[in-house]
């Protein structure tokens, strides 16, 4: 409840662990609901990271320390893997104790302790900021076409740009915003609302040592394969929830029609895509679009070739469907909204 704090024995006329859970659950929920608010509207500020380091740029420094302390090239694949175990599972434990820390401290300070939760979780959410890098693709094409389209998505996407034909580059957009939507925005609520504070941060730690180390390569097939493989598991929830908020998104946005097409595409082609998880949340934007994702690739030179999603679908893609695609996000992060307004008023009752 606002002008409470987050831990139980704050709480007013809180009894049993029972009730105490469902006090947190309903704290989680509130933080929650207001940080979705905050990111949607303010979203990264840029003027702040230029004046302190993100977050991720923090867990991304501990992981590159790591790196460079435990994977050597003088390591054997059998040394490398065991510590590639190691460092996660250190730097799960780190993120762990550091959000129980701060989620202590915060809760000394009532309403600035809840208002300093929000922001926290918010700065962790990707709603706007994923919105306008995707957004910047459209306009690079608009403005300065297919090279101002590349040099866009570029930053946001890790196959090669020259690569990209128009189409191409829109189909990267489209995946970009559709993955990002369940790693970034799904997922962290999904962590947060369980877990609280070090719930978020041990997810934000395993996604950020995913998309450093998680590669299948000479260096890190065998540092990286725990992170990857947690990072799978950590995101399984998410990308199936993912799913179905799109389709929610483009009920609200198109139709019932391509409600359904969403949730049939996903359901059908998920399967298709090389990751366990990220079919899932591209596969439903592809039916709810009505064009087909993924397909060939090329990564630092080398060719990827996988099953195209919903197949059937259109293959000349342009701006105005990055425009739909983002539309049909920002509908769908209005549907997780409502669901956790839901929630709360379900847990409030409850209690």
């Amino acid at each position: 409840m606002p002008g409470q704090m987050n831990g139980c024995d704050w709480r007013w006329l809180i009894h049993t662990k029972n009730d105490c859970d469902k006090a947190v659950l309903e704290h989680h929920l509130l933080v929650l609901l207001l940080a979705l608010i905050v990111d949607r509207l303010v979203g990264d500020p840029h003027w702040l990271w230029r004046a302190v380091p993100h977050p991720v740029v923090l867990f991304g420094k501990a992981i590159s320390l790591f790196d460079a302390m435990a994977n050597r090239d003088r390591h054997s694949a059998a040394i490398r893997r065991r510590n590639g175990v190691l460092v996660i599972v250190v730097l799960l434990l780190i993120s762990v104790i550091v959000g129980a820390v701060l989620d202590r401290l915060l809760a000394g300070f009532s309403v600035i302790g809840l208002a300093l939760e929000v922001i926290i979780v918010a700065v962790l959410l990707a709603q706007k900021s994923l919105a306008d890098h995707v957004g910047n693709v459209a306009i690079g094409l608009r403005q300065n076409g297919l090279s101002g389209g590349r040099e866009a998505v570029s930053l946001i996407v890790g196959r090669d740009p020259q690569s990209l034909d128009k189409g191409g580059v829109c189909r990267a957009a489209i995946e970009s915003i559709a993955e990002n939507f369940s790693d970034g925005v799904v997922a962290p609520v999904f962590w947060y609302a369980l877990f609280g504070l070090p719930g978020l941060f041990a997810y934000k730690m395993l996604n950020t040592a995913d998309s450093m180390i998680g590669h299948k390569n000479a260096r890190y097939s065998d540092f990286g394969w725990a992170s990857a493989r947690l990072d799978d598991y950590a995101n399984w929830p998410a990308a199936r929830l993912s799913a179905v908020l799109i389709a929610a998104g483009a009920w609200v946005r198109m139709s019932w029609r391509a409600a359904i097409r969403a949730i049939t595409a996903s359901m059908r082609d998920a399967g298709l895509h090389r990751s366990p998880n990220a079919g899932w949340p591209e596969s439903a934007m592809a039916g709810a679009l009505g064009v087909s994702l993924a397909g060939e690739r090329i990564y630092g030179g080398v060719v990827v070739r996988e099953p195209l999603l919903n197949a059937a679908g259109r293959r000349m893609i342009d701006a105005g469907d990055i425009d739909r695609a983002i539309g049909v996000f920002f509908a769908a992060c209005s549907a997780l909204l409502v669901l956790v307004v839901l929630l709360l008023i379900a847990a409030n009752a409850i209690l």
